[in-house]
């Protein structure tokens, strides 16, 4: 399953230029998602969808990866539009995994369990998302909160479409996991900070 990570937005919350290529631990946010999915068996090609706001990413994304990941310009300012603009132009016409560039926490288990729970789905679409209470252990206050089955649940940014339909609506399930590596995204300094803490931990605990 090819992947496009989402790399256009202006990351102004966090106030530290260009999120993606914000540093955490010496190496760019968008790395951290790069390389897990690198390390993803079910992985195929990845592309990185920039815009008129993030010319930097492209240029690290290019330099780092050494053409393995290919760059998409898209027009910026519409999340939605630049998406199904990189889908076709990446020209993704079978199942197709959307992920924010700002979740440095994912790891190759967790991509390859949800890639695994949408061949079983049963619809052409599937969002993650994570329950608020595993947000609210990190002490992370979400901007979006939905209520599914009666639980409160948050979006991870994190989504599987079908390639050839992207510009129409497609049915969906919910994929509701508790990793906190799905839960904890870079919106604020103090995310920024969570994260290098929860890395710097299990670095610790490997020793």
């Amino acid at each position: 399953m090819d992947a496009i990570i989402m790399a256009g937005g202006f990351g102004s919350r966090l106030g530290m230029g260009e999120k993606p290529t914000v540093e955490l631990l010496g190496k760019p946010l968008i790395s951290y998602v790069i390389d897990a999915l690198e390390k993803t068996p079910g992985v195929g090609t990845i592309y990185v969808a920039v815009s008129p706001a993030t010319p930097t990413t492209g240029s690290v994304v290019l330099g780092r990866y050494n053409g393995r990941v290919k760059v998409i310009n898209t027009g910026g300012g519409n999340y939605v539009a630049d998406m199904v603009y990189a889908v076709k132009n990446a020209g993704i016409t079978g199942p197709v995994l959307i992920m924010m560039s700002d979740i440095p926490l994912l790891n190759p288990q967790v991509i390859e369990h949800i890639i695994k729970e949408y061949g079983t789905c049963g619809t052409p679409a599937m969002s993650v998302f994570s329950p608020i209470w595993v947000c609210k252990g990190l002490g992370i206050r979400p901007d979006t909160v939905f209520n599914w089955e009666g639980k409160l649940i948050v979006p991870s940014g994190v989504n599987i479409l079908d390639g050839k339909d992207v510009e129409r609506e497609q049915a969906y399930v919910s994929l509701v996991m508790e990793d906190i590596e799905l839960a904890l995204n870079v919106n604020t300094a103090a995310d920024l900070e969570k994260c290098k803490d929860v890395l710097l931990e299990k670095s610790a605990g490997q020793e």
